[in-house]
């Protein structure tokens, strides 16, 4: 059967869940642009700003369980709703603030609240319920795609209101386009009415949260996931948050960093898709390490060469390609592994490792800036820190029988 017609009637709930996961990771993705000039003006240092970036991180990672458990009791759609007020409420506060506390509270705590709800777990967990298995992974990628596309109209068009009018105009900007996070939610919020298929035998069925979290961690392929999810967050957040000012410092094009992060969302969107087809077919986390180690050398190669339009362009798209591939490798392998009830809350659990590694590349990739003076021991780590997980989780992946199976033909 055409995969249209598999998925025509969940379209609106499938498309609801994909804006609203375009619109919260393309604005977050994009507020290192406001980094240089709000720092400037309202007399805080990078790492404050950092530090703001770090603690929303650090709140989306460890919220994300809890929003995940009360999808459970009280439904996606209210969950989802509330985050987008959230959301709307921290772009505000970081557009008026005059000091550190606004940008503390708006930009990382009322931001990380809010992504807890709206982010890729729950977009994850909505389109896994929405659809069968036997196109699960396949959807979830194109799901993940298609929230890739917010980089490439926030960065934009944040550096441009930024350039012409100011930091403030240009947060602005992005507060009216948060809007359209509310009735993204709200048609997202129609899975409720999906019921739950009944759970295979080594699925985790009628249980309760805690008996749920006590499973995940028993399970050595979920934990070994959910150590390496660490390294790919310290990564991706460490360059959203410091490559705007890097290519400043070497004297580049302002304009120059948005459209990088265009180009990791352009990426995004082929990588997305692309690791969503290959997660139906082959083993979810032997392609989840095989990201990360080829994200390190990435890293490596374009730290140690001057930093030129072209090579910052290109790997721009390198990244890209290898972004948010991760999401339905991640939500396949928890649907595999412990079914659909609880699965927003235990992909909560491993993404609480992935912002443990965001707070480290955010805040410590600040530290180590203000430090030193410049980005090389930050990068270094990322590179030694990423190859090791990427190494460990395809070779535990290989190794362990009971595992994602290596072929998958459904």
């Amino acid at each position: 059967m055409p995969l249209l017609q598999v998925l025509r009637p969940t379209l609106p709930i499938l498309i609801g869940a994909s804006l609203m996961l375009t619109l919260s990771m393309g604005l977050r993705q994009s507020l290192g642009i406001f980094m240089q000039p709000l720092t400037h003006d309202i007399g805080i240092s990078v790492s404050d700003f950092t530090l703001a970036i770090a603690v929303q991180n650090l709140a989306w990672g460890f919220l994300q369980p809890l929003a995940g458990a009360l999808t459970v009791r009280y439904g996606f759609r209210s969950i989802m709703v509330i985050g987008s007020l959230f959301y709307i409420a921290g772009l505000t506060l970081m557009a008026s603030a005059h000091g550190f506390l606004s940008v503390m509270i708006g930009g990382g705590v009322l931001i990380g609240m809010s992504l807890a709800c709206t982010a890729a777990a729950i977009a994850m967990s909505v389109a896994a319920r929405a659809v069968p298995a036997t196109v699960r992974s396949t959807v979830m990628g194109l799901v993940s795609g298609a929230g890739s596309l917010g980089a490439l109209l926030s960065a934009p068009l944040g550096q441009i209101l930024n350039e012409g009018y100011g930091w403030r105009v240009g947060l602005a900007g992005f507060v009216v386009l948060a809007l359209a996070m509310i009735p993204a939610a709200w048609f997202a919020g129609g899975v409720d009415r999906i019921a739950l298929p009944k759970p295979a035998s080594d699925e985790i069925g009628n249980t309760s949260a805690s008996v749920a979290v006590k499973v995940a961690f028993s399970n050595p392929s979920f934990v070994v996931m959910t150590c390496a999810y660490f390294v790919c967050g310290m990564q991706l957040v460490f360059l959203t948050t410091h490559l705007p000012s890097y290519l400043a410092i070497c004297g580049l094009d302002p304009m120059l960093s948005a459209q990088t992060l265009g180009m990791i969302g352009g990426f995004n969107v082929i990588g997305s898709i692309f690791f969503g087809w290959a997660g139906q077919r082959w083993n979810k986390l032997v392609l989840l390490g095989g990201i990360y180690i080829v994200r390190s050398i990435a890293l490596a190669w374009y730290f140690t060469l001057p930093a030129t339009p072209a090579t910052t362009l290109l790997f721009g798209a390198i990244m890209g390609f290898l972004w948010m591939g991760v999401g339905p490798l991640v939500a396949g392998a928890v649907a595999e592994m412990f079914g659909l009830k609880w699965q927003a809350m235990i992909q909560g659990l491993a993404f609480m490792s992935h912002q443990l590694g965001s707070f480290l590349g955010a805040f410590g990739g600040g530290v180590l800036y203000d430090q030193l003076g410049s980005y090389t021991m930050a990068w270094r780590i990322g590179v030694a820190l990423g190859l090791a997980g990427g190494i460990i989780q395809v070779a535990f992946a290989l190794i362990r029988p009971s595992g994602p199976p290596v072929l998958r033909t459904a």
